[in-house]
């Protein structure tokens, strides 16, 4: 800005907002203003004025906002009614997102993501009809149906803890990320600890009942479906998959693999499954030390001290110091393999049965050591010797666990995992969706008002804040068969190795 002399008004400005203290604000005035004619000094205070005023309008809302961003933890996230009355879902626009992400280039999925079409190829032929959905409700914890972005929730029996409410508030957080993505469809979920859905037979006149759930095996073909864990176990004190991580990556800084104890660790319930009371065997005792430290953990509400304690001693970032962990199952897969993994430790892999949704993207000798099943003691205290003798090749085994959990098993992929397999789900049904009679909305108010400690808490950390930034990765192709064959052959091989080198060692 210039007066009508062409005096530049602005350095003066510039001098004055960049005084540190009283007297260069005063002295820099004083000696602009007995220069300058009258009409500039007229329009500097002005100036002044202005510029005082904003500046403590911009001061007042960097404290207010400074406020908001201290105190975010403490604030409630969901548009609660007072507490005598019931909390309802709002009305609320899921626009798709979608158009947004047009010229974005997304990411490629991991490779795990291939076996979304393998689970899904039992119904490619036939499609899923409403009838195979009403079949597969009979073992059934829910129904759950998403019509234009809201989820309806009918429910056939209670799960055992808050796994359902868990699950359903994981697929919450997904319409959320991707707001209107996800086509209408229907579905039902099992929420117990193994798969229930029998194989069959190509040639049957009826394809199989399409069933959700956190595992499968080669004999049954549940679908597989992240667990409710990655959003938090409040039941045994277990934080989202997200802080946790984090908490788990600062306990593996603090202690070093080779500071680590030379020994192989597990924490758990014996009792739920006879290959885990065979484990038992394998603790130290005055006449054997098979290498192994195992520890008795009950994971039910009650039955132990530790429960009833809240599960405070069973921290499982403070678990992460030794150099060997040890994976097994129970009745079915174990939400511990993730935590267990996760912990630069090389993990000791019991022969598994079950499988999650990420598992088949592990491979033997390069995420864990294969244990058998039928000579367990044994085969741990032979991968621990191989460890300690081959430190450095145990370490690198160690860290690709911890970086494939990092890396291909973060929440984001979590989330396009579900959201994959969702969207290529609904194009197999032959029928439109509608909202069951039974089923009531769900939303973030009416799960969220009423939860009470560490579920609300562990609610509140989990949620989605706000849509995605980016959309999905791209799904990859399906395996051809020659390629599928391959890579089971691969896996089988890696495996029959350690065995042989297990027989060639007198232990």
């Amino acid at each position: 800005m210039r007066d009508r002399n062409g005096t530049v008004c602005r350095g003066v400005m510039l001098r004055f907002l960049f005084a540190y203290d009283y007297e260069q604000v005063t002295g820099a005035m004083n000696r602009t203003l007995s220069k300058a004619p009258l009409k500039t000094t007229l329009l500097f205070v002005i100036l002044l004025f202005i510029g005082a005023f904003f500046s403590v309008r911009l001061i007042d809302g960097n404290v207010i906002l400074q406020n908001i961003l201290s105190s975010n933890k403490q604030m409630n996230p969901f548009l609660c009614p007072p507490e005598n009355q019931t909390a309802t879902c709002p009305a609320h626009n899921m626009t798709s997102m979608a158009n947004i992400y047009d010229n974005v280039k997304s990411t490629s999925c991991p490779e795990y993501f291939r076996w979304i079409h393998e689970d899904l190829r039992p119904w490619n032929v036939t499609g899923i009809s409403k009838e195979m959905v009403e079949r597969a409700s009979a073992t059934a914890n829910f129904r759950l149906v998403i019509l234009d972005g809201k989820m309806y929730v009918e429910t056939f029996s209670k799960a055992f803890q808050t796994r359902d409410l868990f699950t359903l508030w994981g697929i919450m957080q997904l319409l959320r990320r991707y707001r209107g993505w996800l086509p209408d469809l229907e579905l039902v979920f099992h929420c117990g600890d193994g798969p229930v859905t029998r194989g069959f037979k190509e040639k049957d006149a009826r394809a199989p009942p399409p069933l959700f759930a956190y595992c499968t095996d080669n004999e049954t073909l549940d679908i597989v479906f992240p667990d409710w864990s990655f959003w938090g176990w409040p039941e045994v004190n277990i934080k989202p998959w997200e802080p946790l991580f984090k908490d788990l990556k600062h306990s593996n800084e603090r202690i070093k693999w080779v500071d680590r104890e030379p020994y192989a660790y597990w924490k758990g319930n014996f009792w739920v499954a006879d290959t885990r009371q065979d484990l038992r065997k394998c603790n130290v005792s005055e006449t054997h030390d098979w290498n192994a430290r195992l520890y008795e953990q009950v994971m039910s509400i009650g039955c132990t001290i530790e429960s009833q304690g809240g599960f405070k001693h069973s921290n499982l970032a403070s678990q992460c110091t030794h150099r060997y962990k040890i994976y097994i199952e129970g009745r079915g897969w174990s939400v511990s393999e993730k935590y267990i993994l996760a912990c630069n430790s090389l993990t000791l892999f019991v022969k598994t049965r079950f499988y999650d949704f990420f598992t088949r993207g592990l491979m033997p000798l390069q995420h864990y050591w294969p244990i058998r099943d039928d000579k367990k003691c044994k085969s741990i205290k032979f991968g621990v010797d191989w460890g300690n003798n081959h430190m450095q090749q145990a370490q690198v085994i160690g860290n690709a666990a911890s970086s494939f959990m990092q890396e291909e098993l973060k929440m984001d992929y979590v989330y396009d995992y579900m959201f994959h397999l969702l969207n290529e789900y609904s194009k197999l049904l032959t029928y439109k969706p509608t909202k069951p009679e039974k089923a009531i909305e769900f939303c973030l108010e009416s799960i969220g008002c009423p939860a009470k400690g560490l579920v609300k808490e562990f609610m509140v950390e989990s949620m989605v804040k706000a849509p995605s930034e980016s959309s999905p990765c791209t799904l990859p192709p399906p395996l051809d068969h020659t390629s599928l064959e391959g890579l089971v052959r691969k896996k089988e091989n890696l495996t029959k190795q350690v065995e042989i080198w297990e027989s060639q060692t007198k232990i």
